[in-house]
């Protein structure tokens, strides 16, 4: 079953069930794909590729937001919570990448190859890890990256 179908079959059965949350992070989804389908330029397919592209930006931008919301305490508590289970629910339709103990593990891996040291560039470290084929997290990737070679 497409990333399509299954949100749309999500959708139903959240109407069904009056899930509200699950309703709203389907529809958000399909509102990035509208807005992603109709910008000047677009020729691809209506595809798995364009949903999980799609999605990937989409959680990454609320991941974002939901740091922004936590700083403010008690006042962006509900706004945590409802974040929290957008990107919970819709990490199902991304490919599963490294934790933070492998990435970890092959980010000292990748210096220790290289000979790399705090006069290093980041950016050739980074590089590195990312070619290494990997599914990783980029803002993960540069944070111990930085931590390692500042050590």
């Amino acid at each position: 079953m497409s990333i399509q179908e299954q949100l749309k079959k999500d959708q139903i059965a959240a109407m069904r069930s009056k899930d509200k949350a699950t309703l709203n992070a389907v529809r958000s989804i399909q509102a990035e794909v509208a807005k992603a389908k109709s910008s000047p330029g677009f020729s691809g397919d209506i595809d798995d590729d364009l949903y999980r592209k799609t999605i990937a930006t989409y959680v990454k931008r609320i991941s974002k937001s939901r740091a922004e919301y936590e700083a403010l305490g008690e006042r962006g508590r509900d706004q945590v919570e409802e974040l929290a289970f957008e990107i919970g629910y819709l990490e199902q339709y991304l490919p599963k990448t490294l934790d933070e103990a492998a990435t970890r593990e092959l980010v000292e891996r990748t210096i220790a190859e290289l000979g790399a040291d705090a006069d290093t560039p980041a950016g050739k470290v980074i590089g590195a890890v990312m070619r290494s084929g990997e599914d990783l997290d980029g803002a993960l990737v540069n944070r111990l990256v930085s931590e390692a070679l500042e050590a």
